[in-house]
């Protein structure tokens, strides 16, 4: 039987060169992604260069919680040796899901949190999970009210920072109580992506000055890759290197908190 790895938004820039290098890597990868017609399309990319790949698709909306639910139930149990949380989204504007979540906050945290949750229950001991976070951490705080926020709290670039910054939280609380996994983070770092596009007059302009300054997927992916392919826990993992979690991040009193409180917020 395959042990699976799960690589969230695998059909985006990142998650499809994740996909293809884990796949050359003769790892078989379980594609978690919104749209199966896109992710058909990736699969059948990746296998023209890698004909034995072995590329399976769910269906996976990070905005609905049911959806979670639903995907989890179809993961067996021990059949899952790692997983990427790489799918993210920077709104545009102030939303709120079916589930009366901030819509930057379901994808970026709230499904991620509960995705996991509902994974490491069935994943042997040693398996690996690793988040993708964001070098936008280290430009914001975060208190327990910032997972709720209003349209007067929303902007596109700290929203998503502080959701990225709970994911972080939820990565040290979840190594504390799962010592058998190795938890890790990852930042890619500024990629040549549409996660890049927030949908402004500039973004033009910065195809043409910025984009080719940032990285390639492939090398966004290289981080994210490294950590899972380690025996170490508890690491941030950016560029060709990994460090500890650096302590600007470390507040065990608030990762309680924030844990507590998604546990409450959740539906279901």
């Amino acid at each position: 039987m395959s042990s699976w790895t799960i690589v969230t938004g695998a059909t985006g820039a990142v998650g499809a060169a994740a996909t293809e290098a884990l796949a050359a890597r003769g790892c078989a990868v379980l594609m978690a992604c919104r749209s199966r017609t896109r992710a058909e399309a990736v699969r059948a990319d990746i296998l023209t260069r890698i004909p034995s790949a072995r590329l399976e698709i769910g269906e996976l909306d990070l905005s609905s919680m049911d959806s979670v639910r639903r995907f989890t139930d179809t993961v067996g149990a021990g059949s899952v040796s790692a997983l990427f949380n790489n799918a993210g989204t920077i709104s545009r504007g102030y939303g709120l899901t079916a589930d009366g979540l901030e819509n930057t906050f379901a994808v970026n945290y709230f499904g991620p949190w509960l995705l996991t949750r509902l994974l490491a229950e069935k994943m042997p001991e040693g398996s690996r999970i690793v988040n993708m976070v964001s070098l936008t951490c280290r430009f914001v705080r975060l208190h327990e009210g910032d997972l709720r926020p209003s349209r007067k709290d929303f902007s596109q670039l700290g929203t998503y920072a502080r959701s990225k910054r709970a994911l972080l939280s939820f990565s040290q609380e979840l190594a504390r109580r799962q010592p058998g996994l190795r938890v890790n983070v990852a930042d890619p770092g500024i990629v040549a992506s549409g996660m890049i596009d927030l949908g402004h007059w500039f973004d033009p302009l910065a195809d043409v000055l910025f984009k080719p300054f940032c990285k390639s997927p492939e090398a966004g992916a290289r981080p994210a890759l490294d950590a899972l392919s380690s025996e170490a826990a508890g690491r941030w993992f950016a560029g060709s290197s990994n460090r500890p979690i650096p302590r600007r991040y470390f507040a065990p009193a608030l990762d309680l908190i924030l844990w507590e409180t998604t546990e409450r917020m959740l539906p279901g």
